[in-house]
């Protein structure tokens, strides 16, 4: 039996509400790192750009951070660029970083300063978190520090300014993780729109809604912040990347949100970034209850030639990680799967994509090809000259990716039509508007 096919046929427990999914036995999970080629040979020149360039040498994460966590952390974020000097500094850094913001978080609580404790609470979860990135192998320290993670959000919950709770989808036997938000605002008896979000693959469902000022929050719009097969928590329950696997997960979080009291079921819909862009379409293609998806920072090249062949190695690595594979040769054939012309077609509902012309991670002419595609309404955004973590003069003179997002997503929930259009935005932020088939 393929390796691939084993691993899914290992019943393993369902997580329980506050804590880690059981795990399987050892045997159960692929053995070592993935053997990548190219990332052994070029260890030398990744850690030369690191030194060079900082932690930020790949994707924004400390912006990321920034936007998440909010500008308390900005001397966390000099102190992290001042330690990391090297791929193999990052794990301990964030180590150091969470162990820290939970020593804070608990000092903050046993004195009854309960603002700073659930600020310090968030805070660690998230550096505990972004300390699982870049531990490609199943042991104890992945397990850790998943579990430090839950254990500081689960904290972080019960002081937090919302409701939020733990959240089990059904899968295959197994259940996936994810955890829900309602806004502050939420009455009981109230039913609110959803949105189902996806993270990038250096993302994570506790980092999705941001500590302050999250911008579906304050539109009054439940979140529910979900791990599919291959992401994050998943690989450590024995769930790994499965294109097919996306497609059931939606009709499973919709049989869920249906269930869910709180959630108007007749608005629920999704956003994805980076490599969440192709799952959340996966997601959507065959559930016709989403009303709407809006993406940024896309990932649509078939295969991913451009992100595992010509980025940085550890992008592959990662995803390897993430499909359970540690042979090369194997994840080779396995990539192939990674492509959107079974579902693009079949996507009816209305679609927003936000680009960067010059995407290093996924060129412009395989996005513009999957918005041919879809079967639905679409809009394609693209900003001149900015990449993959959508920045430059572009993006800050022209309609914020994130904003524009959220007021989209609202005209979608509540009927109001839009036209198929492609927006050029230039670096001065003037719009080129032209129609889309």
């Amino acid at each position: 039996m393929h390796r691939r096919q084993f691993l899914r046929s290992v019943p393993l427990a369902a997580a329980a509400t506050m804590g880690s999914a059981s795990l399987g036995h050892a045997d159960d999970f692929p053995h070592g790192e993935p053997r990548m080629k190219r990332f052994d040979e070029q260890r030398w020149a990744l850690d030369n750009i690191i030194q060079a360039n900082g932690i930020d040498w790949d994707q924004g994460h400390t912006g990321v951070l920034l936007r998440a966590c909010g500008l308390g952390v900005q001397a966390d974020m000099a102190g992290l660029r001042q330690r990391v000097k090297k791929y193999a500094d990052i794990v301990p850094a964030f180590e150091a970083l969470a162990r820290r913001r939970e020593a804070l978080a608990q000092e903050y609580e046993k004195n009854e300063e309960l603002l700073p404790a659930r600020e310090n609470y968030y805070i660690a979860a998230v550096y505990w978190g972004t300390a699982m990135w870049g531990l490609e192998e199943h042991g104890p320290r992945l397990r850790n520090n998943n579990a430090k993670k839950r254990e500081t959000f689960t904290k972080y919950m019960a002081l937090a300014d919302h409701k939020i709770e733990w959240v089990e989808i059904p899968y295959r036997g197994k259940t996936l993780p994810g955890v829900l938000h309602l806004p502050p605002r939420y009455k009981a008896g109230q039913k609110v729109p959803v949105i189902v979000a996806v993270p990038g693959m250096d993302g994570f469902k506790e980092r999705t809604v941001s500590l302050y000022a999250d911008g579906w929050m304050e539109r009054d719009c439940a979140v529910l912040a979900i791990e599919g097969p291959g992401y994050w928590e998943s690989p450590v329950r024995g769930i790994f990347i499965d294109v097919q696997g996306w497609v059931e997960t939606g009709k499973e979080v919709v049989k869920w949100l249906r269930a869910r009291p709180e959630i108007d079921a007749d608005k629920i819909a999704a956003t994805g970034s980076s490599f969440g862009s192709f799952f959340s379409a996966a997601m959507i293609s065959e559930e016709p209850a989403f009303k709407a998806c809006a993406v940024t920072g896309t990932c649509y090249d078939p295969g991913g030639k451009a992100i595992f062949d010509q980025a940085s190695p550890t992008f592959k690595k990662r995803f390897m990680f993430m499909s359970g594979i540690t042979d090369e040769a194997e994840f080779e054939k396995f990539r192939k799967t990674i492509d959107w012309k079974d579902f693009a077609g079949k996507i009816k509902a209305p679609f927003l994509i936000a680009a960067g012309e010059s995407d290093e991670l996924c060129p412009l002419e395989y996005t513009e090809a999957f918005v041919k595609a879809l079967g639905g309404p679409k809009q394609l955004i693209v900003y001149q000259d900015s990449r993959h973590s959508l920045a430059g003069p572009s993006v800050s003179n022209g309609p914020d990716p994130r904003i524009y997002q959220a007021e989209w997503i609202s005209k979608r929930l509540n009927g109001k039509p839009m036209t198929s259009e492609r927006w050029f935005v230039d670096n001065s932020g003037r719009l080129q508007k032209t129609a889309l088939a």
